[in-house]
Parts: structure tokens; C-alpha cells; sequence
């Protein structure tokens, strides 16, 4: 940093995001999301009316100027690398911007991608050749914006081995998360991978400091304990349960308090159930979501599919196309139907004389006419039959369909005993 730079300087800021490379970890199974992965990875699962899950991440690196992107994946990748190819080729290589897909392709031994930092370790080849300074490392499957630039400005100025981003959660849910113990000035003394009784933050007994997959390394520093924990024979090479408690005695390590680029309160959400799914998808439809999608200033990029404009068509008495306190997207027909406390993809139809309740419908589904569908989750390129109830009768549900603990109807072509036409 020059003399005439403060921490706070942008261009002080950008000098350290482009010595950056950020590895987005998208090789998980997310099971949890039951059918919405059963042929697709969770970071290519739908989000939000137009994205993927992964735009996130992908976007904060942009927008935060670190664009020297790698995805690691692994399983059902095929729709996640057609969204990379078609969405994310935009970034300009001969200024040594790249998003590099890096498949588990077993460039060091004849295994798999065997945990976090295994798959980091896996392709350290790539990232000497890249040679950053730092290394950012992400989790490819949650929903939030952040400035990472501020993170590495913050990791800098600490001086720090590894900074670990980290949200203020409840003391009851912490036991989900890994939980930091931190002294005064942020720096781990504990950490704990989802402990039964959590450590609180330093004077407040009602919130604990969770991890959000989120860390910074000096490049030199992760080489050392990847190369480590490798040659540890009871190591399941994971960041989380493994690398962190591993140096946090013998090493510089500090927590970073998130905050929203625009000063916000902290938004970030795991969306591994299908009930957390619903819920951050219907969080959108509020007057003043919680997550601002409408944000010139923090975009979020994906792949832009050329459709037309929603139509809503029929002003009939009992036959009136129309949507309330809901969310259409490009390309959908509401045909004399109603649609209310919804979010609806691209290419949805819905038939005359249907009704849409509380429901999250992802692209390329038709819903035939007559049906009544309240507090579901329909995946892409379900055809609803003409006259069905879904979300009405909970026995009905549970012996056609998958339903949540809190109710949510998860609708698949495959319930419906309907083949896939495509896997996207």
C-alpha cells in the first residue's frame, strides 16, 4: 500500500482484489434438496425468478473486482456447466479475467473430490500456475451479497494467515453452523463444526459468531496446510473440520463480521432444504425484501434467455388472468387464471380456471386448467394435469409427492410419472 492510500481506498482496495483468485466450491451433493437435485447440483438449482443459486457468489466476485474465478464441481454438473458456459463467458481473458470450470478430474490420484480442501488441494497445480497473492474460497451455494473486496482490505490490514467470514445467528440455531470463539478483537481462539452448546459472542449470551464458508488465505500459508492435512491419515480433508482447527492456536487467524455492501443488515441464507428454499424464495414478494434484487449497484448477472414480456390475458367475470403480490417472469402466460403470492420462472403457463397460492414455480411448466395449487415448489418442466389439487389434502400430498416438515408440496416430473425432455 502506498503512503497516499488509506485502508478504505478503492483503489487500495482493487489493488489487492486483482491479486486475488477465488475458488467457488460447487461440487456438493445437497441432498436435502430431495428432488431438486436428484439430476442437477445444487449451485444450478433455480433461485429467485431468473437465477441460479450460484450467480451469487459469482456476482459478489465480479462486482467486488475479483475476477479470477474458478468453479470446482463434481457431481451432476451438467446443468450448472451449460448455465457457466452461457452466462459467464463474458469476462475479457486478455485482461486475465476468466471464470475456469475445474471438474473433479482426478489430476492427483485416481480419487474424487474427498472434502472441501481436498478438492482446493487437488488443483494447487492450476493455482501456482495463476500465482495470486491471495485465495479466496467460497461456498457455491448460498444466497447473500458481499463486498469480498472489504474482506481481503480487512485480512490485509490484520495481517492475518486466514480470515474466516462470519454471521451473527441466534444461539438456538448455531448448532447448524461452525461456531467462532473470538477474543476482542475478532481474532478465533475456538471453533467448534455445529456443537451441541455454542459459544456466544464476548459480553452477549444471545447470538453466537457463525462461519459462512466464506475464507481468505495468504496463497503461500493454504499451499502449507492443504500439503499438511494430506498427508494426515485420519483426515477428512475439510476446511471446516479439519484445516481451522488445525492453526487457529499456532496461526493468525480472524473473523470477519458480514455486512451487506450497502450497509444493511447481514443477509445471507442456506438454502440446503427444501423448506429454506421456500421460504428465501418467498421472502422476495415482501413489500421490502430482505434481499434487494432491484439493486442497480449490486447487480446480480446470470444468463439472460431471450423470451417475451409476461402476458395475463382474459378479463372475464370468473375468467380474469391476473397476479397480485407476486413475482412473473419473462415469458409467462397466465391465461384466465389466478396467480397470488407467488414467484413464477420463465416459459410458466398457467390454464383458465386455476388458482396459484403461495407457490414457487421454476421454468418451462404448464399448469393445466382447473387446478388449485397452494404452498408448493414445482420443478422445471412439470405439466400439471388438468384438475389437480396439490397442498389441499396433506394425504393426498404425501402419497403422490415429497412434503416438508413445514408443509411445502415439492411437485417433480418424475412424481408426476412424466420423463425429463431436458436436465437444466
Amino acid at each position: 500500500m502506498e503512503a497516499s492510500e488509506t485502508p478504505t481506498d478503492k483503489r487500495y482496495v482493487s489493488r489487492l482484489t486483482r491479486e486475488t483468485l477465488a475458488l467457488i466450491l460447487a461440487g456438493g451433493r445437497g441432498d436435502r434438496l430431495q428432488g431438486l437435485t436428484r439430476w442437477r447440483a445444487k449451485p444450478a438449482v433455480p433461485f429467485g425468478g431468473k437465477f441460479r443459486i450460484i450467480d451469487f457468489p459469482l456476482s459478489n466476485c465480479v462486482n467486488s473486482g475479483v475476477r479470477k474465478i474458478g468453479v470446482l464441481t463434481q457431481y451432476k454438473a451438467h446443468s450448472l456447466l451449460r448455465h457457466l458456459y452461457r452466462g459467464w463467458g463474458f469476462l475479457r481473458s486478455e485482461l486475465d479475467e476468466f471464470v475456469e470450470v475445474l471438474p473433479a478430474s482426478q489430476r492427483v490420484d485416481n480419487e474424487w473430490y474427498a472434502g472441501t480442501a481436498d478438492a482446493v488441494y487437488q488443483n494447487l497445480d492450476i493455482l501456482r500456475a495463476h500465482a495470486p497473492t491471495y485465495v479466496l474460497v467460497l461456498a457455491g451455494d448460498h444466497i447473500y451479497k458481499m463486498d469480498y473486496g472489504q474482506m481481503i482490505a480487512f485480512h490485509y490490514e490484520q495481517q492475518a494467515d486466514m480470515t474466516i467470514g462470519c454471521i451473527e445467528v441466534p444461539v438456538a440455531e448455531a448448532s447448524a453452523f461452525g461456531v467462532m470463539g473470538v477474543d476482542a478483537s475478532y481474532r478465533i481462539r475456538e471453533f467448534a463444526e455445529k456443537p451441541a452448546q455454542p459459544k456466544t459472542l464476548p459480553g452477549r449470551d444471545d447470538v453466537a459468531l457463525a462461519s459462512m464458508g466464506i475464507y481468505v488465505f495468504n496463497t503461500a500459508f493454504l499451499y502449507e496446510q492443504l500439503i499438511k492435512d494430506r498427508d494426515m491419515p485420519r483426515s477428512s480433508h475439510d476446511f471446516g473440520k479439519d484445516i481451522i482447527p488445525s492453526v487457529i492456536d499456532r496461526y493468525r487467524v480472524v473473523a470477519y463480521p458480514f455486512h451487506n455492501p450497502a450497509g444493511d443488515s447481514a443477509y445471507w441464507r442456506d438454502v440446503g432444504t427444501v423448506d429454506a428454499y421456500y421460504r428465501a424464495n418467498m421472502e422476495l414478494l415482501s413489500v421490502v425484501p430482505p434481499l434487494n434484487l432491484y439493486d442497480r449497484d449490486w447487480p446480480i448477472w446470470t444468463h439472460q434467455e431471450q423470451v417475451p414480456p409476461a402476458k395475463f390475458v382474459f378479463n372475464d367475470e370468473g375468467r380474469r388472468g391476473y397476479a397480485v403480490d407476486s413475482m412473473v417472469s419473462g415469458g409467462c402466460i397466465v391465461s384466465g387464471a389466478e396467480v397470488a403470492n407467488s414467484l413464477l420462472f420463465s416459459n410458466v403457463r398457467v390454464e383458465h380456471g386455476s388458482r396459484l397460492d403461495a407457490c414457487v414455480v421454476l421454468p418451462e411448466v404448464r399448469v393445466g386448467a382447473g387446478c388449485q395449487i397452494r404452498r408448493a415448489v414445482i420443478d422445471r418442466g412439470c405439466s400439471v394435469p388438468d384438475g389437480m389439487q396439490i397442498g389441499l389434502d396433506p394425504v393426498a400430498d404425501r402419497a403422490r409427492f415429497w412434503v416438508s416438515p413445514e408443509g411445502v408440496v415439492l411437485v417433480t416430473p418424475d412424481a408426476l410419472g412424466q420423463a425429463r425432455h431436458t436436465i437444466r
